[in-house]
């Protein structure tokens, strides 16, 4: 365990947050840069005492707990929470989690393709961000609840607006087979996340077609390449699809286009204009 080292980088990533970062007010008499130690350890879950003693260079070696805490109170990036697990002399296991924050360059990115319907989604099929487009292409998916929002939990579990599996779209099995693949990946990856733990149970007790595919233990997927969606509105629109990984975040970009000139370009150019506003009228 370095110390010194460890009590300079956790001063330093704590003068770099912001109180309005982390939902604390800013007062006309805050003198420290970034947080007080206070803040900290209140938002680590630790004693301030104990906090204070680590960036003083002279306390215990953290345990795995304090660490993980540490590393959430000061919004460290996964490259960081390495670092400091390794100051710590205590080596990272495996991520808690896939992350779930989406970077502000990737929001701007989605927003800056108006002809194109693009999504991100975490490891787990989560939808993390989406366009407008893609909104009217699949479903409002800020009307939903967050756990509504993953498609894995929506391709096995239902439900299916329309009578309509996963959006219509056709290769709706072949993306089942897929995202059971690529999910047990992900348990791989991050087996202490229990969100991704519930949701395969509830899908083990929910499908049998999931757990099916789950037994194989298959671990690999082909890329999909174009697919036809069902919409109620505009009828069927195919599309191209392409994939941007986001490998330090562990999620996935993927961008819907049509062919210029064809009538799917067409139906996504009508669908940029209705929107989400009047879907309702047209059911």
């Amino acid at each position: 365990m370095d110390r010194r080292e460890l009590a300079a980088f956790l001063r330093s990533r704590r003068e770099r947050i912001a109180p309005a970062e982390v939902g604390l007010p800013t007062g006309p008499r805050r003198r420290t840069p970034g947080l007080r130690r206070e803040e900290v350890a209140q938002l680590a879950f630790i004693s301030t005492e104990y906090y204070t003693r680590l960036e003083q260079a002279r306390g215990p070696r953290p345990s795995r707990e304090v660490l993980a805490g540490l590393a959430r109170a000061l919004r460290l990036s996964d490259a960081e929470r390495v670092h400091l697990h390794h100051l710590a002399g205590a080596p990272p296991g495996p991520p808690p989690g896939p992350p779930r924050e989406v970077r502000q360059s990737i929001l701007d990115l989605l927003h800056r393709l108006p002809q194109a319907a693009a999504i991100v989604t975490s490891a787990t099929f989560e939808v993390l961000a989406w366009n407008h487009l893609a909104a009217a292409l699949m479903e409002d998916f800020s009307a939903l609840p967050p756990r509504e929002r993953n498609l894995v939990r929506r391709a096995f579990l239902g439900p299916g607006p329309h009578g309509r599996r996963l959006y219509g779209v056709s290769d709706a099995d072949a993306f089942a087979r897929a995202s059971a693949q690529r999910l047990r990946a992900a348990a791989a990856r991050y087996p202490d996340d229990p969100e991704l733990t519930g949701l395969i149970g509830e899908l083990l007790a929910g499908s049998e077609e999931f757990s099916r595919l789950w037994a194989s233990h298959d671990v690999s997927a082909e890329p999909t390449l174009s697919k036809t969606f069902q919409h109620p509105v505009v009828g069927p629109v195919t599309v191209d699809c392409d994939v941007l990984h986001i490998t330090d975040r562990d999620q996935r970009v993927v961008i819907y286009t049509a062919a210029p000139g064809s009538p799917s370009e067409e139906a996504l150019r009508l669908l940029s204009v209705i929107g989400t506003q009047r879907m309702d009228a047209f059911r």
